[in-house]
């Protein structure tokens, strides 16, 4: 068990659909990354932007982006986690994957698609909300537009949401509230990681990447619009403290979710 975690954020620009480009980007920027970290966190469909061209991007459990992911797990001797589009069975998902020690241990398909890009059209929903057991901290994972959906991340089991996201400057404030809101409510740290630049549809992202603390206040930069690390450090002991004083889920609301 550790009491403290060391995590490190991406803020970066994505090249529009080209992979190479973007593993090859995410290894200089792994060179500038002071070691060592825990969890390393990059932004949703860290290796393409956020695109509904599944067909001709979409990679497969085996493919080049996971295993980079999993190398780069063993390279760095971290954790490390983001969603890319993952085909199976002639579906897609929008999948986080979580891996260590050169395995993916547990992924998360994305539940909640952004129907006004039609996500809804192109990608399978996920059913499952799986946990992340990491050094005797409980991690739930979460993509982009699953941070507008309150119970689907209502738990007092977790002590660490993480959201990967490609969310629009456009929407940008209430990307700064909702993450606030979840772990307020949840009495938990919140990680949120955004991406910079425009994307291929001419979308502009202004990051505001940020780790927050189970009483709502920043860890790190707020606002933060810069290409580059963010890194904090979490503690566990301090967590379980402020959940024992303000036990605020014995006066929470029971109820049944249906999936």
């Amino acid at each position: 068990m550790t009491t403290e975690l060391k995590v490190a954020v991406l803020q970066t620009e994505i090249a529009w659909e080209n992979a190479q480009k973007n593993l090859e980007n995410y290894d200089n920027a792994f060179s500038k990354l002071a070691m060592p970290v825990d969890i390393v966190v990059l932004p949703e469909m860290f290796n393409t932007g956020f695109t509904m061209n599944a067909v001709e991007v979409a990679e497969e459990m085996g493919g080049e982006s996971v295993k980079w992911l999993k190398n780069k797990s063993i390279e760095i001797e971290s954790a490390i986690c983001a969603s890319l589009i993952i085909t199976e069975k002639d579906r897609f998902y929008n999948r986080f994957i979580w891996a260590e020690n050169g395995e993916v241990l547990i992924y998360y398909d994305k539940r909640h698609l952004f129907r006004m890009a039609e996500e809804h059209h192109t990608f399978s929903p996920g059913t499952k909300r799986p946990e992340i057991n990491f050094k005797g901290w409980r991690i739930m994972p979460r993509v982009c537009y699953d941070l507008r959906f309150p119970v689907w991340s209502r738990s007092n089991k977790f002590d660490l949401q993480i959201y990967v996201a490609n969310w629009p400057e456009a929407r940008v404030s209430a990307w700064d509230k909702l993450l606030r809101a979840r772990a307020i409510e949840n009495q938990c740290y919140v990680i949120g990681v955004n991406r910079i630049g425009s994307d291929g549809k001419g979308i502009s992202y202004n990051g505001h990447s940020i780790v927050i603390d189970p009483k709502g206040d920043a860890l790190t930069a707020e606002n933060d619009e810069s290409d580059g690390w963010i890194t904090a450090i979490l503690n566990l002991e301090s967590l379980e403290d402020f959940r024992k004083k303000f036990p605020v889920f014995m006066d929470s609301d029971r109820f049944d979710l249906e999936i």
